[in-house]
This record gives structure tokens, sequence and C-alpha cells, in this order.
């Protein structure tokens, strides 16, 4: 071949106008997703895959040669032999299997660097497919810093592929990654491999293999800590631990009130002050009493919560950057075993605490499907973060802000509201092992992290994503609600000469009164009706609801009040507690049972899960408020 041939074929083989189908895989918790992140930014987007419900993240970037990269992020794995649909969809797209997605043409292995012994398993695996492929060790600084030794290019010779270091969180931390595909060629149609899936032997074979290949690399993992030892010894305990447990959840929604009280005041002073700018400026009419009573009313009454959302969820995110988590998860698993819950749901279950849907989506993780099933049918009974503006709101405004020896006894009241999602949950667990039948196996297979101090960036993201989809919501789906509740209580207007409130000859009131002799026996008004009817698309939509109710139904001064004073004046006590009773069971969230007949393939799990939650709310609501009453609540 002459030089001018052979820079021919050498520009053939960079042409940066050739994009390259790139699959990130790697084992749960590895930082994948973060660095997919990373090189993508923004420029993402998610879709499920062809008649399955798991989520197929794709995103794309351009590198310093033009080239454009298309990335898609798998669904975490230990194995190309799958236990989980996760697992099955990961090796499926990497072997081209699937229909109407694309096999990659590279492939990035993501290696947590403090934890290389499975994911060098797994690269074994992945290599064998015959797809280029490049080794990923993200945390690589973290790694460096708690001493771990590793020869880098002994372990790409090794392997046979390149290795490079990269630090996800890390502005610059995935430049080595960037400049190896840099340097790839052109994508080229790669002979499809015969797979089959390994037999004991095999497998064995291959984690000889793995250790071989670390020991040759010189991987050497430090030594634990005494610190790090006597933690656990203490946080894994299953005594102190529990108490550990129950002392950490206890001061997080003691944190909950306290924190907040002040930004909480801010909103109120701002909202307050927004809508008298809009009376000062808008004449009387329809569209001043839509801005004002209607949009700022609702909206705010919802926002206001914001502060409490945020510092619960700070709480999370730091607990999880530190390693708590997967301990609090060992160390809950014997519990939820005796009440006929898999080990692996526990982590399903403390997501629902956030929201249900990600917990019931993350149910997959489940290989058992009655497992799975039980895990879902309980999972709205974890108080998510969605219930906190309701429990927020009632507990402002009946229970007082006074301590309790060193304790808020606002905070005491929302533990205890939280406590009881739990144990409902367990009960309801034990109560589905008694009718299901066949044996019941737990084995809840957990690799614990270090210990680490939660790196303030990465809980920052994480809160500034969750406060986004918090207001997100209240912009759209809580504005559509109170917009068309406000249209609700205004229409049609009071004839001539009547003297009861406007809202009264309203179609909200109309509706109100018809369901509320139903709801009466439990304590509840007809202007309680009317906020559980929106409160049914999202249950924080129920605030916004009564936001808008009561300001359009009060008088000046009423309006001018806020909304927990409002309630404070025309509830009693036992329809207050009556109320939180109530919204520690019912699933009044149809997205939640949306994802549940989607996760389950048909109607009859949400029907049941409906069914039973509203009938546990009824029950409870109706027993706390005549027991309330009975004790001079009422």
């Amino acid at each position: 071949m002459n030089a001018a041939a052979a820079s021919a074929a050498a520009s053939a083989d960079t042409d940066p106008s050739t994009d390259l189908r790139i699959a990130l895989v790697g084992l749960p918790n590895c930082g994948k997703t973060a660095l997919f992140n990373r090189l993508t930014g923004g420029r993402q987007k998610v879709a499920n895959y062809p008649g399955v419900t798991v989520e197929r993240k794709e995103g794309a970037f351009t590198g310093a040669s033009g080239r454009r990269y298309r990335l898609l992020d798998l669904p975490g794995t230990y194995s190309l032999t799958p236990t989980t649909l996760d697992e099955a969809i990961t090796r499926d797209v990497a072997l081209g299997r699937l229909a109407g997605e694309a096999q990659p043409e590279t492939i990035v292995l993501v290696a947590d660097a403090t934890h290389l012994a499975l994911s060098v398993r797994l690269a074994l695996e992945v290599r064998d497919l015959g797809l280029p492929m490049v080794l990923a060790l993200n945390m690589s600084d973290l790694a460096r810093r708690r001493g771990y030794a590793l020869d880098r290019e002994r372990l790409a010779a090794e392997l046979g592929v390149p290795v490079v270091e990269t630090v996800a969180v890390s502005r610059g931390g995935a430049d080595a990654l960037i400049a190896v595909l840099e340097r790839m060629p052109a994508p080229a149609p790669v002979p499809a491999r015969g797979w089959q899936q390994p037999s004991a032997e095999q497998v064995r074979d291959t984690h000889r293999e793995a250790a071989r290949i670390l020991d040759v690399a010189g991987y050497r993992e430090p030594a634990r800590s005494a610190l790090a030892a006597q933690a656990d010894r203490m946080l894994l305990h299953p005594v102190l631990g529990m108490i550990a447990l129950a002392v950490l959840l206890f001061l997080v929604f003691q944190a909950v009130f306290s924190w907040a009280e002040a930004p909480m005041g801010w909103i109120e002073s701002a909202t307050a002050w927004i809508g008298e700018r809009v009376h000062t400026a808008l004449p009387a009419g329809p569209l001043r009493s839509l801005l004002a009573d209607g949009i700022i009313a609702g909206v705010g009454s919802v926002i206001v919560f914001l502060p409490q959302i945020i510092i619960l969820f700070l709480f999370i995110l730091a607990l999880e950057d530190s390693g708590y988590l997967p301990r609090a998860a060992y160390l809950l698993d014997r519990v939820m075993g005796s009440v006929g819950l898999s080990g692996r749901a526990f982590i399903p279950l403390l997501s629902s605490f956030a929201c249900a849907i990600p917990g019931i989506m993350a149910t997959r993780t489940i290989p058992d499907m009655r497992d799975r099933i039980a895990t879902i049918l309980v999972a709205p009974l974890m108080t998510c973060s969605a219930r906190l503006p309701v429990y927020a709101l009632l507990i402002g405004a009946f229970i007082p802000a006074r301590a309790v020896g060193p304790f808020n006894l606002q905070g005491l009241v929302l533990f205890a509201i939280y406590f009881a999602g739990i144990i409902a949950a367990l009960c309801v667990a034990f109560v589905l092992k008694r009718l299901r039948r066949g044996e019941d196996t737990h084995l809840l297979m957990l690799e614990l992290p270090d210990y680490q101090w939660p790196d303030p960036g990465n809980v920052l993201l994480g809160l500034v994503e969750r406060a986004s989809l918090f207001l997100r919501r209240a912009g759209g789906l809580i504005l559509a609600f109170v917009v068309l509740l406000w249209f609700l209580a205004t229409y049609p207007a009071p004839p001539a000469g009547a003297t009861a409130p406007p809202i009264e000859h309203s179609y909200a009131g109309m509706i109100g009164h018809a369901i509320a002799p139903v709801l009466a026996p439990i304590g509840f008004n007809w202007q309680i009706a009317v906020a559980l009817i929106p409160g049914l698309a999202a249950r924080e939509v129920a605030v916004g609801a009564l936001g808008t109710v009561y300001a359009v139904s009060g008088d000046e001064e009423a309006v001018a009040q806020t909304l927990s004073s409002v309630i404070a004046a025309d509830w009693s006590l036992a329809t207050a507690l009556a109320l939180l009773a109530w919204y520690v069971f019912a699933p009044q969230c149809l997205a939640t049972l949306a994802v549940v007949k989607r996760e389950t393939g048909g109607w009859r799990y949400p029907l049941v899960m409906a069914g039973y939650l509203f009938a546990l709310a009824y029950i409870a609501a109706g027993i706390t408020f005549h027991v309330a009453r009975a004790f001079g609540a009422g």
C-alpha cells in the first residue's frame, strides 16, 4: 500500500462524521449513570424499551474531533446470565436481540475502582461478546486516597482492552475515556458471536480467571480501618443498630419542622404579597379571582412546603452517599423476612418514602414474582413526600409548636405518622404471607460500600433534581387542578338574594355535598370531600384544593389569613386526626395505580390495591375520629 492509500485508510478509520453507538454496562451503584450524565449533560431522552416497562435512557455528545457519540445507559447487572427483567434487557441489548434496538458498536464497562472483583468477572463475560470494549475505573480518586493498589497497564494487557480512570462526579473526570473513544476506529460490522448461558463450571472458571487477573495486576485492597470496623459492629448489631436507626429517623423528622420554619415563613409572606399586588392592580372580576384566589392561593399553599421536602431529601441523599443506607437494608432484612417480604424489598420500600412510583419500579430487581407483587401492594403504605404537605398543614394547624423535653411536639407527631405507615405495611405483608401458598425464601445479597463523607456536589444535584420535580408538578398538574377547582368553586354564580356562601351554589359545592353523607361517619365535612377529589391525581393537590376552596368561600379577613388558621377555626381536632389517619392509607395518586397496572400487566392488582387501601383508610379514619371524640377532641 502506498503512502497516499495508507493516509486515506487512516482517515477513513477515524472519520469524525460517523456516529459511534456506545452502551454503558456495569454493576448497580458503580457510578455508571453519573458517568452517563457527565458525558451527555442535558442531551438525554428517556423512554421505555419496546414491550417492557424498563426505562431506556439515551444521550449524545460530540468529541473534539467532531465525531458524535450516542450513549445508551443500560440497567445495572452482575452478569449476562439474568435473574431480573433489568438484567435480561442489558443482556439482550448487548447481544442485539432486542427488537427495535440496534446492537451497540462499543461497550464501556464501568467499574467501581474500590470493588473490582465482580466488575472484572463481568468484564470477562462482556469481552467474550467480541465487541470493542473499554474498561472505565470509576471513583479512581477515591481508590487512590484510600490506598488501593493496581497496575492499570498490566490489567489492560491481561484483559486485552483499554483501561482508563474516571471520576464521574468531577469536572473533567471523563476526559481520559473520551480520549480513548476519539482514537477508536470508525464502527465496522462485528460478526455476531453465538452466546449460550454458561454452565456452573464455566461460571466458576470465570471467577477464578478474574481473581488471577487481579492478582497479576497487583490489585490490593487496604486494610479496613479500625474506626469503620467498630462502626459496623454497632450499626449492624441487631439491637444497637435498630436503636441507632430509630434515633436517626427521629432526628430527621424533628429537623423537617425545626429547620424549615424560617424559609416557610418567607414563602408565605411572598405569596401573600403577590396576592395583595394582584388584588390592588386588577379590578374585581373573574380574572382577579382566578389569579389571586385560585392560582396564587392554591399553588402557594403547596409550594410553601418545599423547604420541608428539601430537608427530608437532604437527609436521605446524605445517608445514601455516606454508605449507611445499604447497612440499614442489611439490618432490617431479618425483620422483613419475618413478615413474608423478600430482603430485596427493602430498597424499593425505602425509595417509596420519596415516591411510591420509583419504589414500585424498583421491584424489578426482585426475582420471585410473588415477592415482587407483595412488595408492590405494600409500597404505597410508605409515607411518600407527596403526603408531607398534607401532614405539615394539619400538624401545623392543630398541634402546638411546643417543646416536649428536648424535642419538638410537631416532629414527634410526624414521626408517629411515618411509624404508623411502616407498621401498617408490615401487617399487610404478614397477611399476604398467610394468604399465599408455597415456601418463602429470603436471601439478601448485598455488597456494603465503604463509609465516606457525602459529596456536597452529589447531594446538591439530587436536591435540585427533586425540587425541580416538585415545582414542575406544582406548575403543571397541581396548577391545572387548582384552576379546575377554582372554576368548579366559582360557577355557577349564586342566584339573586342568596344568603349562603357562593361556593354552596357552585359545582364544587354540589359535588362536595353529594359525597359528604358517605364521609360524614368519619368526621369529614363537604370541604374535605371537595379537596379529596382532585387529590386523587396527586396527594399534595389536596392542599392546593383546600387553599382554593377556603380562599373563595371565606370573607376578606379569612382570605387574608393562612390556610392553617382557617381550618384550625373550622375543623375539630378529631376531624384533623381522622384526615391524618386517612392519608396514612388512602391510595390517592392515580399515577401510582397506573404504574402498578403497567408493572403487573393488567388491572387486577391496581384494583386490589385501591380497594384494600380505601377500606383501610375509611376504617382507620372512622376509628380515629370516634376515639378522639370520646376523649374530648371533638
